[in-house]
C-alpha cells in the first residue's frame, strides 16, 4: 500500500518505513504526528481524492529536525561597483512513516524505541578485569 501526500507545497509518494525530509513541521522529536492531505491511497483499489481522500492519514514519526544546505544568491551588476551575497539554509524534518491510514482511523503504532549505544572497547575491558 502507498500513499500520495502534500506537505509544504510538495507531493510525496510514501510507504510505510520511509524516511523522507520535508519543510519544517511541527512536532517533538520522537512523537507520533498525523498528516491529513492525502492526495491518492493506492494499492489493490486505488482511490484518488478530489483534491484528498476523505477519512485517510498518515502516520508519520519525527526523527529530526535539522538544516539543510547553505544556499547562495550572489548578484552583481558589472561596472556599477555593485555586489549582493545573500545566503539561507531550509529548515528540515526528517520523517519516518509508520502506517497509512483510512476511514479515520487513528495510529496503532507508537515512536520506535531508540537504539542503545554499542559500549566502547574500554568499558568492556573494565568489565572482564
Amino acid at each position: 500500500m502507498f500513499a500520495v501526500i502534500k506537505t509544504g507545497g510538495r507531493q510525496y509518494r510514501v510507504v510505510p518505513d520511509d524516511v523522507l525530509e520535508v519543510g519544517k513541521i511541527e512536532g517533538e522529536v520522537g512523537t507520533i504526528v498525523q498528516l491529513s492531505e492525502v492526495l491518492m491511497v493506492g494499492g489493490d483499489t486505488p482511490v484518488l481524492g478530489l483534491p484528498t481522500v476523505a477519512g485517510a492519514s498518515v502516520a508519520v514519526e519525527v526523527l529530526d529536525h535539522k538544516r539543510g544546505p547553505k544556499v547562495i544568491a550572489f548578484k552583481k551588476r558589472r561596472r556599477k561597483n555593485s555586489r549582493r551575497k545573500r545566503g539561507y539554509r531550509d529548515e528540515i524534518t526528517v520523517l519516518r512513516i509508520s502506517e497509512i491510514l483510512t476511514d479515520g482511523a487513528k495510529p496503532t503504532k507508537g515512536p520506535r524505541p531508540k537504539r542503545e549505544k554499542v559500549a566502547k572497547e574500554a568499558d568492556k575491558e573494565a568489565d572482564a578485569a
